[in-house]
């Protein structure tokens, strides 16, 4: 283990660890539930942006997609800014509207929004057992990759790595709740824009020059310079596919949706918007530029996934790697600390207290549950990543699918289409989540689109078939969301 690598990574998480208690210290009056859940929807601008970004930027963004890069070119870089749109989606679509009734329904998660539009109680548990069955394997490919990180750059075996990450997240997201969560996504943001600078900048110099690096990987692959990518990866199917995955898809994710009912006024929409669109867009096209040249600089990794840490250690200083490597640590952390107390949520909002609902008055219990359930959901991670794949950033997007499949139509369609009910959605969320398993498991892309486009479709054909045997919803709730 190199000291100089690890020293300013302790550091970096000792800051993380101050901030959660200072963040306990702040908590404001009032719900223990709305302000551990939403840090009593108090975000301004500069927050709103940095956690929407941190949070949709995870060990894909940082570890999985620069490894694709490494292994199909620059193609794969300019697949990479679809992405790029992703917070002005959100933000635009959801934003206002979706915070103006979450504050008059008191919603405190997605499936609050959900029950105040369709009144169905068996919608609610089959959202609640979707999203935390395809958390867990999101949250499991984060866990992953913040411990290859640790065992490729600062020769810290896996599984010390993941006890270590792990642990670390566990505690401060269980302890500081949402308002920790965001205060660190907000430093974890900086941290990952200097770290981009940083590292791209040194990989161009190790290459001999951006035109030395390009040059180099056409020696190597021609394709490698291609927009099609090394095996015509990237055709027009693909591109579509990958555009509904990762962009116009996003808005139905759920730990996403949430930020849009925690921000303070329309100022801060607006100011979001903007700052997380440019942030974005730095950090995708800088970290994805670093995988694909790092193909220059180091041609002959066979574990894509590889090629930051090796970079890392290969082009940068030591320390400069210590200080680093906190970046794609950060993008890990800010991600699993959003799925983390969106799963809890799911848990102790939506399916405890709706079985039991003379509870939410017991406030030492509910802080209790709502502690103890993000801890004990941090531990059962580590143990489910303790044998990890190759490539994470296919099992990433799988799980990213599945909850698109869920919850995108009963969303959107929810929330501006005023005769839209529960059986519509109900239907849509039944055939989307069996729809898309079925094609991701089975390897089947129809018409050469991933499993996500075709699921979709079905799923709002679903929720239009399903709709005309359901109830229209009463003039009240119709006139809320139309």
């Amino acid at each position: 283990m190199d000291v100089n690598i690890i020293l300013p990574l302790f550091a970096y998480l000792l800051l993380v660890a101050a901030l959660s208690v200072w963040a306990m210290r702040k908590r404001q009056q009032g719900s223990f539930l709305t302000e551990y859940f939403l840090g009593s929807r108090s975000m301004g601008g500069f927050l709103l942006a940095m956690t929407l970004t941190t949070t949709y930027i995870s060990a894909s963004s940082f570890i999985g997609g620069p490894g694709a890069a490494y292994k199909y070119g620059l193609g794969w870089v300019l697949l990479a800014m679809v992405q790029v749109p992703a917070v002005w989606l959100s933000l635009g679509i959801l934003g206002k509207k979706f915070a103006i009734l979450a504050r008059r329904h008191n919603a405190i998660t997605l499936n609050d929004m959900l029950y105040a539009r369709f009144r169905s109680p068996l919608l609610i548990w089959l959202a609640s057992l979707s999203l935390l069955v395809a958390f867990v394997g999101a949250m499991t490919v984060q866990f992953i990759g913040g411990a290859r990180l640790l065992e490729t750059a600062a020769g810290i075996p896996y599984d010390t790595g993941l006890i270590i990450f792990g642990g670390t997240i566990a505690v401060y997201t269980a302890f500081g709740g949402f308002r920790a969560s965001v205060l660190n996504d907000a430093m974890q943001g900086i941290v990952m824009l200097a770290g981009t600078f940083l590292l791209l900048f040194a990989v161009i110099h190790a290459a001999g020059g951006l035109s030395t690096a390009v040059e180099t990987l056409q020696r190597i692959d021609p394709k490698l310079t291609q927009p099609q990518g090394v095996g015509d990866i990237i055709n027009p199917a693909f591109l579509a596919s990958f555009s509904v995955l990762v962009c116009f898809g996003v808005i139905g994710l759920p730990h996403t949706a949430v930020r849009c009912i925690s921000y303070k006024d329309s100022r801060a929409v607006h100011r979001g918007i903007i700052i997380g669109t440019l942030v974005m867009s730095v950090l995708m096209f800088g970290m994805h530029l670093a995988g694909a040249l790092g193909r220059a600089v180091l041609p002959d990794l066979t574990v894509p996934d590889q090629v930051i840490p090796r970079l890392m250690i290969t082009v940068l200083p030591p320390f400069a790697a210590g200080i680093f490597l906190a970046a794609p640590l950060a993008a890990i952390m800010s991600t699993i600390n959003a799925q983390l107390l969106q799963s809890s949520a799911t848990i102790v909002k939506d399916l405890y207290l709706r079985l039991y609902p003379q509870q939410i008055t017991n406030e030492p219990r509910v802080k209790f549950l709502s502690g103890s359930i993000t801890f004990l959901l941090g531990l059962l991670l580590l143990i489910a990543a303790w044998n990890p794949p190759d490539m994470l950033i296919w099992l990433n997007l799988l799980a990213f699918g599945g909850l698109e499949a869920v919850f995108l139509w009963p969303l959107v369609l929810g929330l501006y289409w005023k005769k839209a009910n529960a059986v519509g959605a109900l239907s849509a969320m039944i055939v989307g989540a069996l729809s898309y398993t079925l094609l991701a498991s089975f390897k089947l892309q129809p018409g050469g689109f991933h499993p996500i486009v075709p699921a979709l479709t079905l799923s709002l054909l679903a929720f239009l078939v399903g709709n005309l045997f359901g109830q229209t919803p009463h003039e009240a709730d119709g006139d809320d969301f139309a």
